[in-house]
């Protein structure tokens, strides 16, 4: 007997809760899933676009994007089950059975998904921020993407470091850019105990104003040089400093910059930088002793001149300088001071 299409697409394939589920009614099913996962990507890309266009007010919108993209997908696939005649409580029973199956085994993963849900409506943690984990290494870099599994973060040296949600909701971290502001640094240098204090400040803090990066003094933000201890073989120093929110987000570089600005200044300033020292002691060599000791050793025993004074070293070029002022890498969402990105969906 011939089979007629109509007959085909309202013949039951399967029976759920005492409902029949056709080959009509499930690729209608499929249509509706299709359509409203499109859906999603549109509106997600539609939101980064606006993100895009504005300057602030970009965190929100960040978060819009996550919600629109789940929201149109889950709110399809449930308009979906409803169009197959399925009571979504009929399938209560089973879906209890099978999630506790399934949350047994996806019980980190589930975790992971509701800590990145978390941190996206948080404050703590925002893309685009500069953050510090004390693992072992240290981690250090810049938000790029808060996933559904784990955060993005950039370091310095373009490495993408992946972190679990959880790590920044259990675990204690290091916001630097928290408030969108600057923070202060200490840069440790040592000079001869014989040196001028008030020379060393004068000149450690002129070669730091000289840098680009360095903020002009204001109020208690001031560039300082502090004395900090008493060293084995000179005196020890910090330079107390206050650099731009972008230098701040590049430490090694800034570091390294503000250390060569400092060691050409001294070197010009003929500040001499001390070397660990040690005294070696000799009572008698072949029974002889003082100077008739050194005479046996072949060591002139008349104190010698000391050599002409070296040309005043010139300045050299600081890498690191150019490397802490080079245009910043923007994050996905991030454009400006807003945020910026193309990227569709919530990413693993």
């Amino acid at each position: 007997m011939a089979i007629t299409a109509p007959g085909v697409l309202s013949r039951p394939l399967a029976d759920i809760g005492g409902t029949p589920i056709t080959v009509a009614g499930l690729m209608l099913a499929l249509a509706i899933v299709v359509i409203s996962f499109t859906l999603s990507r549109i509106a997600v890309r539609l939101i980064a676009r606006l993100r895009n266009r504005r300057n602030h007010g970009g965190a929100a919108l960040y978060i819009l994007e996550k919600l629109a993209g789940y929201g149109i997908a889950i709110v399809g696939v449930l308009f979906a089950f409803s169009t197959m005649g399925l009571n979504l409580s009929s399938l209560a029973v089973f879906a209890g059975a099978v999630g506790v199956g399934i949350g047994l085994g996806l019980q980190g993963v589930v975790k992971e998904f509701v800590s990145g849900i978390v941190l996206l409506f948080g404050r703590e943690l925002r893309v685009g921020d500069f953050v510090e984990l004390p693992t072992t290494p240290a981690v250090r870099g810049l938000v790029w993407e808060i996933g559904a599994r784990a955060t993005r973060v950039r370091t310095s040296d373009s490495l993408d470091v992946f972190v679990p949600n959880s790590r920044f909701i259990e675990e204690r971290f290091t916001n630097w850019t928290l408030k969108g502001d600057t923070r202060r640094i200490h840069v440790a240098f040592n000079v001869a105990s014989d040196a001028d204090k008030a020379k060393v400040r004068d000149v450690v803090i002129a070669a730091a104003k000289e840098l680009p990066f360095t903020l002009p003094d204001e109020g208690a933000r001031r560039t300082q040089v502090w004395m900090t201890s008493f060293g084995d073989s000179g005196l020890n120093f910090e330079l107390v400093v206050w650099p731009t929110l972008d230098a701040v987000k590049r430490p090694a570089a800034m570091q390294a910059a503000y250390m060569w600005a400092i060691d050409d200044a001294l070197r010009a300033a003929r500040i001499e930088v001390p070397f660990p020292q040690r005294e070696l002691r000799i009572r008698s060599i072949f029974g002889r002793e003082g100077d008739a000791a050194l005479a046996a050793l072949g060591h002139d025993t008349v104190p010698r001149k000391s050599p002409p004074s070296e040309p005043e070293c010139p300045p050299s070029r600081n890498d690191a300088a150019h490397e802490t002022v080079r245009p910043e890498e923007l994050p996905p969402g991030r454009s400006g001071t807003g945020l910026r990105s193309e990227r569709v969906g919530f990413s693993e």
